[in-house]
């Protein structure tokens, strides 16, 4: 594989980790402080809004940093190897750790929409765990995909 298309997918990896790396600097406080001027009685509702939302960018990141290395190995020409079906492997549980965090932040969000009157929070929300959940199976997929073709391979090599 030309060295140019995995530098565009590098590439394409940092453009999507800075607009995330964003919303957490700037934007999550701010929507923390808002829920907590919303529940003034509930004190811990800023901080439960601050765990979820940076609990989810955690494995995001480390989910990127597995693309990125998985795109490593397709330089290396080390594409088909256990190192790649490692790195799937990781970007799985990132996925499925996104999905449960964010369905355990669902009623945060439900109790904002209620207040609010803005169904479209919960939807973000169901949209967030669904992109997940897809990602996550589709990861489980190529990574069973390349296991079988990684036995298929060194099938060929002990035959020849």
């Amino acid at each position: 594989m030309k060295r140019g298309s995995t530098l565009f997918l590098k590439f394409a990896l940092i453009l999507i980790g800075i607009p995330i790396l964003a919303l957490c600097i700037f934007i999550v406080p701010e929507i923390a402080n808002y829920t907590a001027d919303f529940y003034p009685k509930i004190t811990i509702m800023k901080y439960l809004v601050l765990m979820d939302l940076y609990a989810g960018a955690i494995p995001f990141y480390f989910a990127l940093y597995q693309a990125f290395n998985l795109l490593c190995y397709i330089d290396k020409n080390k594409a088909f190897s256990e190192l790649s079906v490692r790195s799937l492997k990781k970007i799985k549980y990132c996925a499925i750790a996104i999905s449960v965090l964010y369905v355990l932040g669902m009623p945060i969000f439900y109790i904002m929409a209620e207040k609010e009157g803005a169904p479209g929070i919960i939807i973000i929300g169901l949209v967030i765990i669904f992109a997940s959940l897809v990602i996550a199976v589709f990861a489980a997929v190529l990574q069973r995909l390349l296991k079988v073709a990684i036995d298929i391979k060194s099938e060929n090599d002990l035959t020849v």
